[in-house]
């Protein structure tokens, strides 16, 4: 993957926002391993995700 196709794809999972620079999580999918990026605001208030490869849905 180049890196700009890296940055298009770190949004937040839950709200979408464009979370370069910010105070953001990334992690791997439990279930399949797709990475994953949420952001400080939504990691806060436990807000759902769903990965967008397999559909596993996390606080």
């Amino acid at each position: 993957m180049s890196e700009s196709q890296q940055k298009r794809q770190e949004k937040c999972v839950s709200c979408g926002i464009n979370i370069a620079g910010t105070n953001a999580a990334a992690f791997k999918c439990p279930d399949c391993g797709q990475q994953i990026y949420r952001c400080a605001k939504c990691r806060k208030q436990s807000n759902l995700y769903e990965c967008p490869d397999c559909g596993f849905m996390g606080p």
